[in-house]
């Protein structure tokens, strides 16, 4: 099956967004992967609504909107009517749950639940039915360019079992996201995930393309 490979734009250069975005495009990606932080739930301060509104007149890509911020709720309409085609906030920050997914899905958005390396996948358990995407972090949230967390290799292992345990595997997308490169990829992969969201390991590469390709074909 062939690997989704999802560009993280915290790691594009800005001072020339549309061409970063039009390179993973035409080397073949079909989403962008936006990190937007708080600067409380991680001790680093990204994106906004206005930033995703900004990116959205770019593309087409589909937009995965990652959620690193405390009381998540409270900017789910804003991020929406930004543009995000999902909206993925971290199991870690929120105290309704459930209220909180079917709140993105009564918006016609797609719903993810994100969860840190030290959190238990088994607290996703009781969601399956109403999630569409998983996020593993292979790295502690807040900063792009770390080390893999080697141990969540397990969790995403688990997760994957889990949902073919429940019957679910088939509707869920499970992603990744932190320290994948060339490196650690086919680990990654071999776990059973679906979607690498890579950020310094393909925007800092010398040639974009062929490193976009590379992470598409690594074994």
């Amino acid at each position: 099956m062939k690997r989704i490979i999802s560009p993280s734009l915290l790691s594009a250069d800005f001072s020339d967004l549309k061409s970063q975005i039009d390179i993973v495009k035409n080397a073949g990606a079909d989403r962008l992967h936006i990190d937007c932080m708080d600067g409380h739930f991680v001790p680093n301060f990204t994106f906004g609504p206005f930033i995703v509104k900004a990116i959205r007149k770019l593309t087409d890509l589909h937009l995965e909107t990652h959620l690193m911020i405390n009381n998540p709720a409270n900017y789910f309409n804003d991020f929406i009517n930004a543009g995000s085609d999902i909206l993925i906030f971290h199991y870690e920050a929120s105290n309704n749950i459930r209220g909180d997914l079917e709140a993105i899905k009564k918006r016609g958005v797609k719903c993810g639940l994100a969860i840190k390396p030290e959190t238990c996948h088994e607290v996703l358990e009781e969601y399956l039915d109403i999630l569409d995407y998983i996020l593993i972090m292979s790295v502690s949230p807040g900063f792009g360019g770390q080390g893999f967390i080697e141990k969540t290799l397990l969790k995403m292992k688990s997760i994957n079992e889990m949902c073919i345990d429940n019957h679910c595997r088939d509707k869920i997308i499970i992603g990744v996201d932190g320290g994948v490169n060339l490196t650690t990829i086919d680990r990654v992969y071999d776990t059973g995930i679906d979607v690498t969201v890579v950020g310094s390991g393909l925007y800092k590469s010398e040639n974009i393309i062929d490193r976009f390709k590379e992470l598409e074909n690594q074994k």
